[in-house]
């Protein structure tokens, strides 16, 4: 048996005719990649190296490896902070998104009149910078002036106390809620725009109202886009800063510097100088709350799944 040997000549034109790697395609991630790298990634690695330093008062600044992340797991102003904030998401999240779905299948429905108007004037709150909506209620929400006042003393007693302790969560989820219906809304009826006509007519034709169309066939093809707001909402009340920290000077007894964790991050690294700790703080937060929202997608997707 005899063996054939491809003449050097044939051999180096098979290595010429290899493809080559086609790098264009970088070019046009790369600036995303580089942009991305820049104010996401060099950020959270700064952030993870400050969180192994610690400012001491004899020796400057000193490694201590993962002491910061152990006394934040014990600091029980933290935990505070994050109950409370698990409190408003466990109560709050589900009333916005249960309001802006009725909303959307409403909007959805033949039977609503002037459904584009709603829609308009549903989403217009969300288009209210946060700034200029936290401070339009700060004004309703004062005892001493705005509406509130107002009331208090029409009626001659405190009928109303937004800014006391009891009741300062109710009155910060109000206003997000007032802020985000309109957004989550816009989601639900973008998902149910989706949904394809053959199955409304199919219904129809089994005899199906409105109630059985929207609890069999509406509903469930929303699950993605539930899904989403879920996730969206958590990330956002994890994330809960703007609220408490402009109504704090209206209600400085009751809006602790330790309200939520983002605002206990904040003052310990603006006001208290401990650059170290706050970047401790922001890091438990950001791992709590990916691993949350990473559980609610899972569970999403199982559900889909079925």
């Amino acid at each position: 048996m005899t063996t054939t040997v491809a003449p050097p000549a044939l051999a180096s034109a098979a290595r010429l005719r290899r493809p080559r790697t086609d790098w264009r395609g970088w070019w046009f991630v790369g600036p995303f990649m580089l942009v991305f790298a820049l104010v996401f990634l060099a950020p959270l690695a700064y952030a993870l190296y400050l969180s192994l330093f610690r400012d001491q008062l004899i020796g400057g600044t000193a490694f201590v490896g993962l002491a910061n992340y152990g006394a934040a797991l014990t600091d029980p102003q933290f935990w505070e902070a994050f109950g409370r904030v698990l409190i408003f998401l466990v109560v709050q999240v589900p009333i916005m998104l249960a309001l802006a779905l009725g909303a959307a299948l409403a909007i959805d429905s033949a039977r609503l009149r002037g459904a584009s108007f709603f829609r308009i004037v549903l989403f217009l709150p969300y288009a209210v910078p946060a700034v200029v909506a936290v401070l339009m209620w700060g004004y309703i929400y004062g005892d001493q002036f705005g509406l509130t006042a107002n009331i208090n003393g029409f009626f001659g007693f405190e009928l109303l106390t937004p800014f006391a302790k009891q009741w300062m969560l109710v009155a910060i989820g109000n206003i997000v809620t007032w802020e985000f219906v309109g957004y989550n809304m816009l989601i639900f009826y973008s998902a149910l725009k989706t949904i394809p006509t053959e199955l409304y007519e199919a219904a129809s034709i089994d005899g199906a109202g409105a109630w059985r169309t929207v609890f069999s066939i509406k509903i469930p093809s929303l699950r993605g886009a539930i899904v989403i707001a879920t996730i969206f909402s958590i990330i956002g009340s994890f994330q809960l800063f703007n609220e408490p920290n402009i109504l704090r000077p209206l209600a400085p007894n009751v809006i602790t510097t330790y309200y939520t964790p983002n605002m206990y991050a904040y003052y310990l690294s603006f006001s208290g100088q401990q650059f170290n700790y706050a970047a401790t703080v922001a890091i438990i937060m950001g791992v709590i709350t990916a691993v949350i929202a990473y559980v609610v997608q899972l569970r999403g997707s199982r559900a889909e799944v079925r």
